[in-house]
């Protein structure tokens, strides 16, 4: 039965979790603490088979707990799916935590029969910890930097929504057959969120629906993360050719794996030669994009009255760079492999 015109919608809040039993019970915590009619609420967690607690976390609360079927974060949020029963289905992930008012901002877009998509904003949790502050303060952000509400048919460079914090009308998804398995990394949210623009559905952008999210705080695991998502990247390359997300990761790719391999080879070169100039022109280089990246840190370091901020945050963006790079490549080489293989 349809809601009337205008009513608060029934919502269906979708959890992907996998050994998240460090940060899993703040998020249930929060879960708790919504504050929307509970008529109209469902909270589904799709476990992708943890190993860690996290499951009996789950259980501890009132909240629907299943086994994803498939693979990787869309089979879980496609299992999610299968089961849920509401108007407006949303998103978040097992290391946030959602604010009282979350649904609430989020059903209050859905008002509007036209709009197929509502996305918000990512804050870090740790407002201490080095890592996180960075994640929210950096220039090349991974996650959403729009600050006022924004109504598209399109998504825009810069502007992405997360899949941390976003929620679909079920009529609108199921137009676009839900969401791609075969994407199992980073660009697997916004994919579907694409297609829908694609397709002339509204997208709305509204800072007021945030989450708080638990950024890594070792840079081993944001290294990690920022390979998986150049992973994620590639994938999408394979099987979205003609989509405009794959063709600006497609751009991105080979201009920084240009830039790295020149940087590997004059190095090497140098060394070849026994010459120093093919190593002064790589170093030349490599200075050049740091002085630039440290003009994007100058205002931050000034407010914040933090030095290092200056120096070490275009490290960072560096090494973020890299990873994401290698994650690209390393999976195109991979793919490669496999069809390599297949035709033998």
């Amino acid at each position: 039965m349809e809601e009337p015109l205008g009513a608060d919608p029934s919502v269906s809040v979708i959890v992907p979790v996998k050994n998240s039993a460090r940060t899993v019970r703040d998020l249930m915590e929060s879960l708790m603490r919504l504050d929307y009619d509970r008529d109209k609420l469902e909270i589904i967690v799709v476990d992708g088979r943890s190993s860690d607690g996290t499951r009996k976390i789950v259980s501890e609360y009132p909240v629907l707990l299943v086994d994803e079927e498939g693979r990787g974060l869309n089979a879980a949020r496609n299992t999610g799916i299968k089961l849920a029963t509401g108007q407006i289905i949303a998103y978040t992930d097992g290391d946030c935590v959602v604010p009282p008012e979350w649904v609430v901002s989020i059903a209050k877009n859905f008002r509007d029969p036209s709009v197929s998509f509502v996305g918000g904003l990512v804050k870090g949790y740790d407002q201490e910890g080095f890592l996180s502050l960075y994640m929210d303060e950096t220039f090349f952000k991974a996650k959403p930097r729009f600050r006022w509400r924004r109504e598209e048919t399109d998504l825009l460079l810069l502007n992405f929504p997360a899949g941390c914090n976003m929620a679909f009308r079920r009529s609108a998804l199921e137009k676009i057959n839900y969401f791609d398995e075969r994407i199992e990394y980073g660009f697997d949210d916004l994919d579907p969120v694409e297609k829908l623009g694609s397709r002339g559905f509204k997208i709305i952008l509204d800072p007021e629906v945030y989450v708080y999210h638990q950024h890594r705080t070792h840079l081993r695991e944001m290294l990690g993360q920022h390979f998986k998502y150049g992973r994620g990247g590639t994938l999408l390359i394979i099987t979205k050719r003609a989509s405009k997300l794959a063709g600006w990761f497609t751009s991105y790719l080979i201009t920084s794996t240009f830039a790295i391999s020149t940087e590997i080879f004059l190095i090497f070169f140098g060394i070849w030669l026994k010459s120093w100039w093919p190593i002064r022109l790589g170093v030349n280089f490599a200075a050049i994009i740091f002085a630039i990246l440290m003009t994007f840190y100058i205002e931050t370091s000034l407010r914040t009255r933090s030095l290092r901020k200056l120096i070490l945050y275009p490290i960072l963006d560096i090494a973020r760079g890299i990873f994401f790079t290698l994650g690209g490549v390393s999976q195109l080489l991979k793919e490669l492999g496999q069809k390599t293989r297949q035709n033998l």
